[in-house]
């Protein structure tokens, strides 16, 4: 009978797969012992020979994680200022996030909460999970839940249904969204018992984290379609890596394989200041030419919303080029996708009339 592979979680198991020389076994255990590793079997298998390639680099520790800057926090987009209760994040007016576990089937190793997360922390206990709960219910501007953690897919489909269960009785809440990399990472988790706990509640949507065409092998496409043809809407989130996907070619591959496996492509997320991450980010001005050079050549489909999270917790904001420059009251200019300059004048209601004014 063949021997069961296991998730990689430690040095020896990082040496015994040969995904990194020995030579760097004593700076590699500093890195472990500060940010937990999780590499699964599938994504063993799909690294393959390829040690040092784009899957590799996302999962497989570096020496270059004990670098650190100034920047860098171990809070990077302000959770703690927006948590009132364990579990809970209350950012944004109509929408909350319910970090319900503080693990994950892997380990990615520019992850923001990469110092909250891992193998040794607990999830919500019972009494936690209720008060969360009572939070939402208590709240009628929260219109979106949002199943964060570490990955709530981890979870086993009957914790899921439980949850769901609940929140489907909050009269409320309209819709209810998953932030997972579980599909892409551990295709296997994904079967019947899950479809059956999703589909407890009317309208979940699932954001699925993928950075690279290459993570989306032929058995994560059977999983996805299997999502789809469940009728759950399928996104994508993904975060602009320095050497990984940070070239035109790449993007436009990952994008449109994702929309052919019906994944719509949601975020582009700029690197976060988490600490020593500082290898994977590039500048802003980088992403930003990126993203224009996508514009018209590529399908508008493919077009994800480039974000930066603010440090400090305030929040997403849009950070794509820019094509419009005002020059007169009701005058501006426009850049088209060809970079050529058009004049525009807005002949529009005077401003008493404007809702917003």
């Amino acid at each position: 009978m063949a021997v069961k592979k296991q998730t990689v979680r430690d040095l020896k198991g990082l040496l015994d797969s040969q995904v990194m020389s020995a030579e760097h076994s004593e700076q590699i255990s500093q890195v472990i012992k500060k940010f937990s590793v999780a590499i699964t079997p599938h994504v063993m298998d799909t690294i393959g020979d390829a040690y040092h390639g784009a899957v590799a680099a996302q999962f497989v520790p570096s020496v270059l994680e004990l670098t650190e800057t100034p920047a860098e926090s171990s809070d990077p987009i302000g959770d703690q200022n927006h948590s009132p209760l364990p579990g809970i994040i209350h950012r944004y007016e109509d929408r909350v996030l319910l970090n319900v576990v503080q693990t994950c089937a892997v380990y990615c190793r520019y992850c923001f909460r990469r110092e909250n997360v891992g193998s040794g922390n607990a999830g919500l206990t019972p009494s936690q999970l209720n008060a969360a709960l009572d939070y939402i219910r208590a709240d009628e501007n929260l219109w979106e839940v949002i199943l964060s953690g570490g990955d709530p897919l981890t979870l086993s489909p009957r914790r899921l249904s439980h949850i769901l269960c609940q929140l489907r009785d909050i009269g409320h809440v309209g819709i209810v969204r998953f932030h997972t990399r579980v599909p892409s990472v551990a295709p296997d988790k994904i079967d019947e018992a899950l479809l059956a706990a999703l589909k407890q509640y009317p309208a979940v949507y699932l954001i699925l984290h993928i950075n690279h065409p290459d993570e989306l092998t032929p058995q994560v496409c059977e999983k996805l379609a299997m999502l789809a043809d469940a009728g759950i809407p399928l996104l994508s989130q993904s975060v602009l890596l320095r050497n990984i996907n940070d070239d035109v070619s790449t993007l436009t591959r990952l994008f449109r394989k994702l929309l052919v496996n019906r994944v719509k492509p949601y975020y582009l997320h700029h690197g976060d200041l988490a600490k020593g991450t500082g290898h994977f980010r590039t500048s802003i001005e980088h992403g930003q030419k990126l993203m224009k050079s996508l514009r018209g050549p590529v399908s508008g489909l493919c077009q994800p919303h480039y974000v930066l999270d603010l440090p400090g917790g305030a929040g997403k904001v849009p950070i794509g080029p820019q094509y419009l420059q005002t020059i007169g009251e009701n005058r501006h200019t426009v850049e088209d996708v060809s970079g050529c300059s058009h004049l525009y004048t807005d002949d529009c209601l005077p401003d008493e009339a404007d809702p917003l004014s």
